[in-house]
C-alpha cells in the first residue's frame, strides 16, 4: 500500500471519528451483551445494551479495532439509541453492500458511514468496518433471548 493510500483510507474525518467513540465502557446491569472479532485483522468490539419496548435504551462498547473500525462504531455509536433491530440489520446491510458491491450510502441516521467509502478498495477491512453492527445486533439478540427466558419461567 503507497502512502498516497494510506492518506486516502485514513483520511482526516475518519481519524477525528476514531479519535471521538460514542458510548464507551460497559454497562453493569446489560440487557444483551456480545463480543465480536475480526479474525483477519484481530479487531474486537463489545457491546453491551438495555432494551426499552424494542429499542435500544442504553448502549455501551468497547472498541479494539483499526481506524477504520473505531470509525464505524462512532458513526454507529452517535446514532444508536432509540433504534430497533430492523433498523440496526438495514444498517448493517446497506454498509456491507456499501463496501463490497459499490452499493448506495446507507440511509440516515446511518449516512455519515459514507466517510468510509474509501474502504471498498481493502478487502482486507471490511470484516472490521462491520464488526460494531455485528456486535451491536448479536447483544440485542441476547438481550431478546434473555427476556424470553425471563418471561418463560415467571409463566
Amino acid at each position: 500500500m503507497s502512502d498516497s493510500d494510506l492518506i486516502k483510507l485514513y483520511s482526516q474525518r475518519i481519524l477525528a471519528l476514531a479519535a471521538d467513540i460514542p458510548h464507551l465502557g460497559t454497562l453493569a446491569d446489560a440487557d444483551g451483551h456480545a463480543r465480536k472479532r475480526a479474525p483477519m485483522c484481530g479487531s474486537t468490539v463489545a457491546v453491551d445494551l438495555r432494551l426499552k419496548d424494542g429499542r435500544i435504551a442504553a448502549f455501551a462498547q468497547d472498541v479494539q479495532a483499526c481506524a477504520l473500525g473505531q470509525a464505524s462504531a462512532s458513526v454507529l455509536g452517535d446514532v444508536v439509541l432509540g433504534r430497533n433491530r430492523a433498523e440496526l440489520q438495514a444498517a448493517r446491510d446497506a454498509l456491507e453492500a456499501m463496501l463490497r458491491d459499490s452499493g448506495p450510502t446507507p440511509d440516515a441516521p446511518f449516512d455519515g458511514l459514507a466517510v468510509l467509502i474509501p474502504a471498498r478498495e481493502y478487502p482486507n477491512r471490511h470484516a472490521s468496518v462491520l464488526l460494531a453492527f455485528e456486535a451491536t445486533l448479536a447483544a440485542f439478540d441476547a438481550a431478546v433471548t434473555a427476556d424470553a427466558d425471563r418471561n418463560s419461567r415467571a409463566g
